[in-house]
């Protein structure tokens, strides 16, 4: 049985949250921001197949895994989800995740559409809430101007957003990501991290 989720509250923090939406609408932006003003969240660290960008940090950013350990990984039951994307393989370590959650500590994912349907399975009672973009042009400006991507990447993650943005209505909450500064403290409200501003009133 369903139960429709509750208004934020800040002992709603201490639980698992999982934060989804396309490729490129601003969600590792979003998370940066929300880490720098609450150290208290703990953001899961994803492993993947794919190859390191450059800056990026062995155990910071992925933990970056070949597709033999990987699947070994999956076999062993060794990821709370995981899916492929882009051509590779992503996934979150089940074991890290369960710990924090014991221990009362919020857990924050940052993953894909398909483990956050995942999650939802493992985690019923988690708090899911799926970034969109203001409009498809400013997404696909977006995916175009990370310069990182060769054509044929970028119109199969085009595709998949498409995809991705028809499956909105199954998460609790959508945030628009427009303004970064305006969808941070919705993105605030909604985890329960700051009290619902007072009405105004004579």
């Amino acid at each position: 049985m369903t139960q429709p989720p509750g208004p934020p509250h800040p002992a709603a923090a201490a639980q698992l949250t999982v934060l989804t939406g396309p490729s490129g609408v601003g969600k590792g932006t979003l998370v940066r921001e929300l880490l720098a003003r609450h150290p208290e969240l703990w953001l899961s660290v994803s492993a993947t197949t794919r190859a390191p960008r450059e800056g990026e940090v062995e155990g910071e950013h992925y933990f970056f895994l070949t597709p033999e350990r990987f699947a070994r990984q999956v076999e062993e039951g060794g990821f709370l989800e995981w899916a492929a994307f882009a051509g590779n393989r992503y996934g979150t370590p089940r074991a890290a995740v369960e710990e924090m959650l014991a221990a009362g500590r919020p857990v924050l994912l940052e993953i894909e559409v398909e483990g956050a349907r995942q999650v939802r399975r493992s985690f019923p009672a988690g708090r899911q809430i799926f970034v969109a973009p203001p409009s498809f042009a400013e997404l696909e400006r977006r995916i175009r101007g990370r310069g990182t991507d060769a054509e044929e990447a970028i119109a199969r993650r085009l595709a998949r957003a498409r995809e991705e943005l028809a499956a909105a209505a199954e998460f609790d909450a959508v945030l628009v990501n427009d303004d970064l500064t305006a969808a941070g403290r919705e993105l605030e409200r909604l985890l329960g991290l700051i009290p619902k501003a007072p009405a105004e009133g004579g």
